[in-house]
């Protein structure tokens, strides 16, 4: 495999996966973001069903990122800027349990590293509640709908987009500018 580069996955779980994948598609060394459903117990769910919130599915951003460009430590500091990991299945106005806050794993060092980080920021107090962030493996990923993909790319007038979206968009590019492609 001369001159192919080693990219790994991570799965992340921080509210609507539309804002979850705007956020990191411009970090240097992500390739990919899908949204899509983990966490859950019916097999093959799609919106429908996920929006219910009676599948156990979360809302996910799968990321394939290259860990030579920017780290799974790095993927978790701005997940952790990005979203309120204090609140039980809640973002915003979204409420139930496909919005909750979650890191599914893809292996041990990412278990190791996501449980670590969890912990050094509640004991530092970073937050004024306990992060309440599932950290579970990752079972099976489901890739959302098509309409789903890209969306903040391809609908940024829509209200959603402006008022939820954009403003995250906005804070990682202010944070994480020397992240940024």
């Amino acid at each position: 495999m001369d001159g192919e580069q080693y990219l790994e996955q991570a799965t992340l779980g921080a509210g609507c996966f539309w804002c979850v994948e705007a956020v990191f598609q411009n970090l240097k060394g992500v390739y990919k973001v899908v949204s899509g459903y983990t966490g859950g117990k019916v097999k093959d769910p799609n919106y429908r069903e996920i929006c219910y919130g009676r599948t156990g599915h979360a809302e996910v951003a799968q990321i394939t990122f290259d860990p030579n460009q920017i780290s799974f430590k790095d993927l978790l500091e701005v997940f952790w800027k990005t979203h309120d990991p204090t609140t039980l299945n809640k973002q915003g106005a979204d409420v139930g349990t496909q919005y909750r806050s979650a890191v599914f794993y893809h292996n041990d060092e990412q278990k190791q590293i996501a449980e670590e980080y969890k912990t050094k920021l509640d004991q530092a107090g970073i937050f004024d509640d306990p992060i309440v962030t599932e950290i579970t493996p990752l079972d099976v990923f489901y890739e959302a709908e098509d309409y789903h993909q890209n969306y903040f790319n391809d609908n940024p007038s829509q209200p959603y987009c402006q008022f939820v979206v954009k403003p995250k968009v906005e804070k990682v590019k202010a944070v994480f500018s020397e992240k940024l492609k």
